[in-house]
């Protein structure tokens, strides 16, 4: 006897019934159909039914009871066996509803479950099938949760920190541990998902996780100081007018104090490149998110040192300097102020992102939602040189 798998006109009846009983857990009460047929498979499809059916006819359908009893009449098996092993998939998709469930109670424990971007990455990750397949693949939950109750960290190595919680200096090195960490990072500090490097080190240095000391920077002009060969180099640097760009490698050399009146802080190398051209009050830039580097040195400032901050004049811009005024007591606005971004908005860059709260000055926000552009530091730049200057 033929084995119908192999057997002229049957493979597409076979393969509809697969997905049929898969779909439904074995179900045989359902119909598969096929349409335009060919000859051989209206033949066979005739021979399971005892009906005739023209030819040219575009679709043909049996019922999956009928084709299981005319299998088991004439091979003596029926279309389970003769399908072999199935998958099932409404089994399947309740023990991914359970798993997923188990997942979700566990992210409930964390310190952090009642946050709203805590709640906004699991969504995430529930809408976009990551849970599902951190269920499936076995990937540790348990230790991204570890990663994010103990942040954000006191500035310390990653190596260190991964082997304090995780046992392991490598575990955020590389893998999905490290990728659902940063994704649910971006989403804390509402910022993408990082693509490089650099990026990826601005993101945990906002963390207070640091990975590598040599790669955090900061870049300084005129910034004079005292305390071993650091303070020796900012003091010669800022006496001849020469940019420096400092290590946090160096900065945990020795301790250091600042020795100027007053430090500015800008977020773009442009102004700072522009005022080392002339006589420049001190100043450091943050190339974008301050990294740890940076606020080590500012640490050095002391307390009645002011610190005027600044960024772009866009949502991300105001969040840091927000986040500054909130670290350093001695923190101020530098030109973050309504009149400075209104004189200069027209034309600027379309503002998106989600807006945030100028506690300092809430018409900053207010004219930023009604005008809706952006006013990157380089076009107050005049501005900018004539208060340091």
């Amino acid at each position: 006897m033929t084995d119908p798998r192999t057997a002229t006109g049957w493979r597409r009846l076979l393969d509809a019934a697969r997905r049929s009983l898969e779909r439904t857990g074995g179900s045989l009460d359902g119909s598969v159909s096929i349409t335009a047929p060919t000859d051989d498979e209206r033949l066979v499809i005739i021979g399971v039914t005892g009906m005739y059916r023209p030819t040219g006819v575009a679709r043909l359908t049996v019922r999956l009871a009928d084709l299981d009893t005319h299998l088991r009449d004439v091979h003596g098996a029926g279309l389970t066996a003769v399908l072999g092993p199935l998958r099932d998939r409404p089994g399947e998709r309740r023990r991914a509803a359970d798993e997923r469930a188990a997942l979700l109670t566990l992210a409930a424990n964390s310190l952090h479950a009642a946050s709203p971007w805590f709640q906004e990455w699991l969504q995430g990750m529930l809408r976009d099938g990551t849970l599902t397949r951190i269920a499936r693949s076995g990937t540790d939950l348990r230790a991204v949760i570890t990663v994010l109750d103990a942040l954000p960290a006191g500035e310390e190595p990653m190596p260190a920190f991964a082997e304090r919680l995780l046992g392991d200096t490598k575990a955020l090195a590389d893998g999905p541990l490290r990728s659902l960490t940063l994704r649910a990072l971006a989403v804390w500090h509402q910022v993408p998902v990082p693509t490089g490097a650099e990026e990826e080190r601005a993101l945990w240095d906002m963390v207070g996780v640091v990975p590598d000391d040599l790669a955090s920077q900061v870049l300084v002009l005129n910034v004079p100081a005292v305390g071993g060969l650091l303070g020796s180099w900012l003091t010669e640097a800022a006496a001849a007018r020469v940019p420096v760009r400092v290590t946090l490698h160096q900065l945990r050399l020795t301790p250091l104090t600042l020795t100027c009146r007053e430090i500015f802080v800008c977020e773009n190398p442009a102004v700072l490149r522009a005022a080392a051209a002339g006589t420049s009050r001190p100043l450091i830039c943050t190339e974008g998110v301050p990294s740890t580097a940076v606020h080590t040195l500012l640490r050095a400032a002391g307390r009645d040192m002011p610190i005027r901050w600044r960024n772009d004049f866009d949502w991300a811009g105001v969040r840091l300097t927000g986040a500054a005024l909130a670290r350093y007591p001695n923190a101020v606005p530098w030109r973050m102020d309504a009149a400075t971004y209104s004189a200069n908005a027209a034309g600027g860059l379309a503002l998106i992102g989600t807006p945030t709260a100028t506690t300092w000055e809430p018409a900053l926000a207010a004219a930023m939602v009604h005008t809706g552009r952006a006013v990157m530091e380089e076009r107050v730049l005049p501005l900018l040189l004539q208060d340091l200057s």
